[in-house]
C-alpha cells in the first residue's frame, strides 16, 4: 500500500516537473483580461508565449526566483513583436503589449501620429465605422493599418473623440524597450512612466505566437456548454499572431 502510494507520489512529481520545464523554457500560456490589444487580441482570448526567442531571465520560471541576474541566450526582439513582460513598477503582473521603441529611440505622438526617431510612421485608413471595447463600454474608433520601420503592418484604432494627439518625447534607454498597446486611446502602456514606462529587456517573458483558444465572457462562461455556439470564436481557434 505505501509502495503504491510512494509510486503514485513519484509519478505526479515527474509530471509537475514535465509541465514546470515547459513552462519556463518553451510555451506558456495566458489569459487576456482587458481590451487594451484589440482588435489584435480580444478579452477572453487564450494565447501561447514563447519562452526561448529572446532567451531567459529570472522571468521566465514561476514567481521570477532570483536564480538569474542577466538574461541568458538573449536574442533582441523586433519592432512589432507582440510581448509579454513583467511591469516595472512591481516586477511581477504580466502585461502584453507590442513593441515599437528598441533602446536610443526617439518616440513620440504627434497630431495623432506615430513618431519614430522623427519619422512618421505611415498609416492606411481601414474604416472610420468601427466599434471597439474600452473597459466595459463600447466606443467608436478609426482604424488604421500601421506599417513599423521593418515593414511589419499590423491594425490600430485611435478613438473618434478623446483620443491622444500629442505626446511627450520618449527615449528609450540603453536595454530598455518601449510598448504600446494597438488601442491606442485605452491601453496603460510605456507613455505611463509610473507604472509601466521604459521596460528592462530582463522583464520579458516572451512572445506571443498563437491564441488557442477564445472565449466571449460577456456571453457566458465556458461552463455553460449549451451556449458554446454563442460564446466561443471559433473562428480564433489557433490564429497564428503578428
Amino acid at each position: 500500500m505505501i509502495s503504491k502510494i510512494l509510486d503514485n507520489l513519484k509519478t505526479l512529481l515527474i509530471a509537475l516537473l514535465i509541465a514546470i520545464i515547459i513552462r519556463s523554457l518553451l510555451f506558456q500560456p495566458f489569459y487576456i483580461p482587458s481590451s487594451s490589444m484589440e482588435p489584435t487580441l480580444l478579452v477572453g482570448d487564450r494565447i501561447f508565449v514563447s519562452k526561448y526567442t529572446y532567451g531567459y531571465s529570472k522571468h521566465s520560471f514561476p514567481f521570477s526566483p532570483p536564480i538569474l541576474k542577466k538574461r541568458i541566450f538573449n536574442s533582441e526582439p523586433k519592432y512589432g513583436d507582440l510581448i509579454v513582460f513583467k511591469t516595472p513598477s512591481d516586477n511581477r503582473t504580466d502585461f502584453i503589449k507590442r513593441l515599437v521603441g528598441l533602446p536610443g529611440d526617439e518616440i513620440q505622438i504627434k497630431n495623432g501620429d506615430l513618431l519614430i526617431n522623427k519619422q512618421k510612421i505611415k498609416k492606411e485608413k481601414i474604416t472610420d465605422d468601427f466599434e471597439i471595447k474600452c473597459g466595459g463600454e463600447y466606443t467608436d474608433v478609426l482604424a488604421f493599418k500601421e506599417v513599423l520601420p521593418n515593414d511589419l503592418k499590423h491594425t490600430v484604432v485611435y478613438n473618434k473623440i478623446g483620443n491622444m494627439v500629442n505626446s511627450d518625447i520618449y527615449i528609450v534607454p540603453k536595454n530598455h524597450y518601449f510598448f504600446l498597446g494597438d488601442n491606442r486611446d485605452c491601453s496603460r502602456d510605456s507613455r505611463f512612466l509610473s507604472s509601466v514606462g521604459y521596460v528592462h529587456k530582463n522583464n520579458l517573458v516572451g512572445k506571443a505566437q498563437l491564441i488557442f483558444f477564445s472565449n466571449d465572457t460577456s456571453k457566458g462562461s465556458v461552463l455553460k456548454i449549451w451556449n458554446w455556439n454563442n460564446s466561443f470564436r471559433f473562428k480564433r481557434f489557433f490564429k497564428k499572431l503578428k
